[in-house]
């Protein structure tokens, strides 16, 4: 399984990007998917997430209001929409994949630790 994530760039602050992230590879069951980022010398960290079958979403508070997570269920196709980004929002952003329901343990969503599969990565870069 390969995640593969896309749509980073360059932006001014204000701006927006989508992110998606579609799978190849074999199938797989999807419990949850996740964002995640890294910035230079800091650790990843969660920004997002939704249950694939009924779309519950959780959001990292320095997001809230700004990004909004959503899948294709149909075309397997993760997204995270970002809006009003700031500088601060710059780093990699990983989708991951928990298939075997890891993330039901309370916190354990907001973890990489629960998540087997993940993308390479797409680098967002906000200019103020």
């Amino acid at each position: 399984v390969q995640l593969q994530a896309s749509g980073g760039g360059l932006v001014q602050a204000g701006g927006s990007l989508r992110l998606s992230c579609s799978a190849s590879g074999r199938a797989f069951s999807r419990y949850r998917m996740g964002w995640f980022r890294q910035a230079p010398g800091k650790e990843r960290e969660f920004v997002a997430s939704i249950m694939w079958s009924g779309g519950s979403t959780d959001y990292a508070d320095f997001v809230k209001g700004r990004f909004t997570i959503s899948r294709d269920a149909a075309k397997n196709i993760l997204y995270l929409q970002m809006n009003s980004l700031k500088p601060e929002d710059t780093a990699v952003y990983y989708c991951a994949a928990d298939p075997s329901s890891r993330t039901v343990v309370p916190g354990v969503a907001r973890l990489p630790r629960g998540y087997d599969y993940w993308g390479q990565g797409t680098q967002v870069t906000v200019s103020s």
